[in-house]
């Protein structure tokens, strides 16, 4: 009878909150398939195959305070990225993950009862996070090659506080144009471009940040420099934010352990760019050999996956038949996306087992 009166002072509107979608790990399907965990083929989260830089690797295992917290205003890792970036660290963040940073944005931005501009298909953590402050989430459905429709966006930011838009664009792949982002900056309203992809497309808008005191820029280090298990993601923007920011955000939210190996990837940077480019060609090899498999339609990607449509079969059959053969990949079967597969540009390897394994299953599904 406590559990339910503690239940009642639960926000009425987290009742009937739908979870995150997050993959599992490959430890669950080794053991539901009694094979070891290094025979799974994970290609549904967009890791970096290569995983962390070695430096990295070696910087964690030498370090031996541990028990001391870290620096709550992340002193090396903000000098690092400002090295990086090419800009004073006082226009830098740091948080853990991209999701952190998200969430700050939000409440920076958006007012109780506010509104998010969202493009749909996208990163689903945008309107998840909106949803749990009971903010309002307004979408402009992305057009059928995913490019944003500008004249509906501009008409319905006059009813939002905040627009995120990513770039390139999760689960689509491709980038929003410079004219795009413009006419987004033009509305007067922040504007969060999510570059969590950004090194595999190139330069990015990190630069305009100097020149558009509404932009702002988030980046992460799981993708390029391996380190999604550590989670350290950043903004970039005006510095009198920043540093509104840094007053709200929690102080210990970036662990040493994750500092201490973002600090030595960049002492690592041309074997991690390196591997960026490797993964890039990867990506396209990957996106050719697709190609080829009857009943596949694939999707030009500048992130380090790549989108496919099945044609008549269902996406999560495709996607259970892999499993079973040790392959992990995300399916998409919502209405923007039905019937969709979004396929990580792995090692060499894994692409041959995924098109082969594909290239068997698709046929066998159609009877």
């Amino acid at each position: 009878m406590s559990g339910d009166r503690l239940l009642d002072q639960v926000q009425p509107h987290l009742l009937s909150a739908a979870p995150y979608a997050a993959v599992q790990p490959p430890e669950v399907l080794a053991a539901k398939l009694g094979l070891p965990v290094d025979r799974i083929d994970k290609l549904d989260a967009n890791e970096n195959p290569f995983g962390p830089s070695p430096k990295a690797l070696e910087a964690l295992a030498n370090y031996r305070s541990y028990h001391i917290y870290p620096d709550p205003v992340q002193r090396r890792l903000r000098e690092s990225l400002a090295n990086y970036l090419g800009y004073g660290p006082e226009w830098i963040l740091p948080g853990a993950g991209s999701d952190e940073i998200i969430e700050l944005a939000l409440r920076l931005f958006v007012p109780d009862a506010g509104a998010i501009l969202n493009f749909p298909p996208t990163f689903g953590m945008y309107s998840f996070l909106a949803s749990t402050f009971s903010q309002n989430v307004i979408e402009v459905t992305r057009r059928e090659d995913f490019s944003i429709d500008l004249d509906a966006a501009i008409s319905a930011a006059a009813g939002a506080n905040l627009i995120f838009v990513a770039s390139p664009n999760n689960p689509t792949g491709n980038s929003i144009s410079r004219d795009e982002l413009e006419a987004l900056l033009e509305t007067g309203l922040p504007v969060v471009v999510d570059e969590a992809y950004g090194e595999f497309d190139g330069e990015g808008y990190v630069g305009l940040v100097r020149e558009k005191p509404n932009l702002v820029v988030t980046r992460t280090l799981s993708k390029w420099a391996g380190l999604a298990g550590l989670r350290v993601g950043y903004l970039v923007c005006d510095p009198a934010v920043v540093e509104i920011a840094m007053r709200i955000k929690q102080p210990y939210s970036v662990n040493l352990a994750a500092e201490i190996a973002s600090v030595a990837s960049f002492d690592d940077l041309p074997l991690l760019q390196d591997r960026v480019a490797t993964i890039r060609a990867e990506r396209e090899r990957m996106a050719v050999a697709l190609e080829q498999v009857p009943g596949l339609i694939v999707f030009p990607s500048r992130a380090n996956f790549v989108l496919c449509q099945i044609e008549g079969i269902a996406a999560k059959l495709v996607q259970t038949e892999l499993m079973e053969r040790g392959i992990m990949v995300r399916y998409f079967d919502t209405p923007l996306l039905q019937n969709h597969l979004r396929l990580s540009a792995g090692r060499p390897e894994q692409t041959d087992r995924l098109v082969e394994a594909l290239t068997e299953i698709i046929p066998q599904l159609r009877g």
